[in-house]
């Protein structure tokens, strides 16, 4: 009898990663964690990139995860667990595919509840196991005993829920010898039920057939379940319009002559297009405060037809056992059954407003996004940090070809740069452009450091008003906890970078900003361009949102 082939518990786990498609591991290394990064780094397949701390990690696999499909981090127990686990939450709440890998304390501590570092000091190792538990869909903590069967369960939660998930690894047993897998992990995604499928696409045929304004409206699950392409297919077979909400922006290309804009609520350009549906197709879409201008929107649910990742809900009747992907894939093979709706106008493409300030006019949200508007182009990758970083693009229309990340419902601060990063390490030739404010830029700026280290070239526009703009616009404009102190973010540069290769610019006047960007189209080195602004100037859209939030959170 031929005796099986044995792997390293450590090692099977990274085979399993890199068929999930990882390539790159964030983290920070930690006493009970190093036996996995040993063997971590002995593997060609796979790089480690070592972080400032545990929460730019997890903002790391983050962006990793939006463009790779998974991203994974490795942290030590207890203190490296509860740094990340504001990024992890944030995944969970934007539906991204991370593996938080934490090395805990050997096994035989465990059991003996030994009193140890980076612990409570109570003996309970099951506290942060439960902390976990709260933000992610599988958790688990790896024993000798259930190691291949308990790695493989959790992965494929992740992939198939695109969720967090999280492994607890004692740093006794990294080493230990399990039989190596023979067949790859399982990742095929639910099937549907055949009856049930043809009961769900037989309803939204009936009442395509009736409607007289059918529209489309998606959100950020699209991209996160591979349907973008997809749903376009979808649109130009049936001749219906595309709209998105802000945080599903770039899934559909901006420039098509279905697209008709960005449903945000009352006043939001698709807003009497997509309330006037008598059919709204409405995919993977999830209304909150931030995307319908503080429940602006009036959608008539008896209109909607929710298509989540595995159900279709029409009003209050909700169909399980059906996938979107099949909904979709059904309602494009019978399309050419349907009429065609060619009849539609294409929208009228925006003009980019006219450029007239003279050269020293001084900087402002009102000519700085128009001129955006113009550097932006076909390919680039757009980053855009919770505040007025994100109102001022939301008033522009993005080129094709384009991919937008922004973090809309968790809004951590802080998020993008080093969201950034990952996003590099996983398309390094794409040009990455950040657009973060002074406030969100000191939360993470260490991240700074990584970029150069790995070679990085992205743009960061640092948008210094002075403070938190956009509390400013809710609450307390003149208040000092509004305030934050002045950097030199140029300077940066010079602090992350002593060979001196990366470049900065600080811009004040319109003329000033031109002669940047025209510096810019190929970047050959990480530049920071520190965009100086009066305190309480704001694109227009967030001091609308100001009042709305001031009126829901305070009454005021």
């Amino acid at each position: 009898m031929t005796e099986a082939k044995q792997i390293h518990i450590g090692d099977y786990l990274l085979t399993r990663l890199r068929e999930c498609g990882i390539e790159s591991i964030f983290g920070v290394p930690g006493d009970f964690n190093l036996p996995l990064l040993e063997q971590l780094m002995h593997r060609e397949d796979l790089r480690w990139v070592g972080n400032c701390n545990e929460l730019n990690a997890a903002y790391a696999a983050d962006g990793y995860a939006r463009k790779q499909g998974a991203g994974a981090l490795i942290v030590t127990y207890g203190v490296g667990d509860l740094s990340a686990i504001n990024g992890i939450a944030g995944s969970f709440a934007e539906h991204v595919p991370v593996v938080c890998i934490s090395g805990i304390p050997p096994l035989h501590a465990v059991r003996k509840r030994m009193l140890l570092h980076h612990t409570s000091g109570t003996g309970n190792l099951e506290d942060v196991l439960h902390a976990m538990a709260q933000f992610t869909a599988a958790q688990s903590r790896i024993t000798p005993g259930n190691a291949a069967a308990e790695i493989d369960r959790v992965l494929c939660t992740a992939m198939r829920e695109k969720r967090p998930v999280y492994l607890q690894i004692p740093s006794d047993i990294f080493e230990f010898s399990i039989p190596a897998p023979t067949q790859p992990l399982d990742l095929v995604q639910p099937q549907p039920d055949p009856r049930q499928l043809a009961r769900v696409v037989d309803e939204i045929e009936a009442r395509l057939a009736k409607a007289k304004q059918p529209v489309l409206l998606v959100d950020a699950d699209v991209q996160r379940f591979g349907l973008r392409e997809t749903i376009s297919k979808l649109g130009e077979a049936r001749g219906i319009p595309f709209t998105t909400l802000t945080s599903g922006r770039s899934i559909f290309d901006e420039q098509h002559p279905l697209y008709r804009g960005i449903y945000g609520g009352d006043g939001s350009p698709a807003a009497e297009l997509v309330e006037g549906s008598d059919c709204l197709l409405a995919v993977g879409v999830r209304f909150f405060d931030a995307t319908t201008g503080i429940y602006t929107h009036e959608v008539d649910e008896h209109n909607m037809i929710l298509i989540d990742p595995f159900s279709v809900s029409f009003g209050e009747r909700s169909y399980e056992g059906v996938t979107a992907e099949s909904v979709l894939d059904a309602l494009i093979a019978r399309s050419h059954c349907s009429a065609g709706r060619e009849s539609i106008a294409p929208r009228k493409k925006a003009l980019v407003t006219a450029l007239a300030e003279e050269p020293q006019a001084r900087l402002t949200h009102k000519n700085l996004w128009p001129r955006m508007q113009q550097f932006l182009r076909s390919g680039d990758v757009i980053l855009a940090e919770a505040g007025t970083s994100f109102a001022g693009i939301s008033g522009i229309s993005l080129p094709s070809g384009v991919d937008f990340i922004s973090q809309s419902l968790w809004g951590s601060i802080g998020f993008t740069l080093p969201a950034t990063l990952g996003l590099m390490m996983a398309e390094p030739a794409r040009r990455h452009l950040l657009f973060i404010g002074d406030g969100s830029l000191q939360m993470t700026a260490q991240e700074i450091s990584t970029m150069v280290r790995e070679g990085c070239k992205p743009v960061l526009f640092v948008v210094n008003n002075d403070g938190y703009t956009i509390e400013r616009m809710i609450y307390g404009p003149q208040s000092g906890y509004n305030d934050i102190h002045r950097w030199n973010y140029g300077k940066l540069v010079e602090l992350f970078d002593p060979a001196g290769k990366s470049r900065a610019h600080t811009v004040r006047t319109v003329g000033e900003l031109d002669a940047v960007l025209n510096q810019l189209e190929d970047p050959a080195s990480l530049t920071i361009v520190e965009l100086m602004m009066e305190r309480m100037d704001a694109p227009q859209n967030l001091v609308a949102m100001g009042k709305r939030c001031a009126e829901f959170d305070f009454g005021a």
